[in-house]
């Protein structure tokens, strides 16, 4: 693997297949001990630098670093000298001396943590950036979606809603086309991003004509936080068109899963009896998160020899 995750582009099948491979030996190892702790990067610095909002990613990362034994740092932007404008760099440079080997950070701009891996000599991996990628999430995905199809390659994703401001879409699409599976978009045209033509994906504004064919279903929060504009008529349309409730699970193939990459704005595009239900891979992904992000950890700072 090269230094740094910054981006799904930065996996290239065989990285990708070993990250998701290594968190299966992690998952194996970790199931038959009392204490669920390997050690792994002992003596290794693992610092969570959070400029957003996080409960699922935050925490995941942080009993990641210390599943495997690394000193782990909380960094939240509140309450520390960002809030008395010290920039990004100065903050990560601080960080650095401070002893980091691992910078694993959130960030409101797009693109801040590819600036951060020019400034620091440790790792940095991207845990969101703007509406720009998310490259974990599409791994945790990936690997979910492979424990419970068997497969990747040909399964036939569908990722449906706000794909506009959704790092999580973006990271997937690249990911999940790399591994071989087959991805369509669902969503209003207001919500798709200019130069999805160039993706490799098909797209399609009718959620029931897809449904059918479909192996997962991947569904996106509307991110009403990033919105300025209009995008939609009102939340009951968009609901009435792209909202998955019974009747639309009811046309899925038998084996089809649900996956969502939370949190989640139930009774919008997911309903509760979907959400909650046996074809649900939502709490599964949650679990499946600790387990690749300790495999990336493990592959950046110990178990991998830098390529770059």
């Amino acid at each position: 693997m090269k230094r740094h995750l910054l981006e799904a582009g930065d996996l290239d099948r065989d990285d990708a297949t070993l990250v998701l491979d290594t968190a299966a030996q992690i998952e194996s190892a970790l199931a038959g001990r009392e204490v669920k702790k390997l050690p792994t990067l002992r003596g290794r610095t693992v610092v969570n630098l959070f400029f957003e909002d996080s409960t699922r990613t935050r925490i995941s990362f942080e009993l990641a670093a210390k599943r495997l034994s690394a000193d782990v740092i909380n960094f939240s932007a509140k309450g520390s000298s960002v809030s008395k404008g010290e920039s990004l760099k100065d903050t990560a440079l601080t960080l650095e001396a401070m002893g980091s080997d691992a910078i694993v950070v959130r960030h409101g701009a797009s693109g801040a943590p590819h600036r951060l891996a020019q400034w620091v000599q440790g790792s940095v991996v991207n845990a969101g950036d703007g509406t720009h990628e998310h490259p974990t999430q599409a791994l945790l995905d990936a690997y979910t979606i492979r424990q419970r199809l068997g497969r990747l390659d040909g399964v036939r994703v569908v990722v449906v809603g706000d794909v506009l401001h959704s790092r999580v879409a973006r990271s997937n699409v690249w990911l999940l086309a790399t591994l071989g599976a087959e991805v369509t978009l669902v969503a209003p045209p207001t919500l798709l991003p200019v130069g999805v033509g160039s993706w490799p994906v098909q797209v399609s504004y009718d959620l029931d004509a897809v449904l059918p064919k479909a192996d997962v279903v991947m569904m996106l929060r509307v991110q009403a936080e990033r919105m300025n504009a209009s995008f939609f008529p009102s939340a009951r349309e968009y609901s009435r068109r792209y909202g998955l409730d019974g009747r639309r699970m009811g046309a899925l193939p038998d084996d089809a899963i649900v996956m969502h990459p939370g949190p989640m704005n139930r009774g919008m595009e997911i309903a509760a009896e979907v959400a909650d239900s046996a074809r649900s891979t939502i709490v599964d992904q949650v679990g499946n998160g600790v387990s690749v992000r300790m495999a990336v950890l493990y592959l950046l700072l110990g178990g991998a020899p830098d390529s770059e």
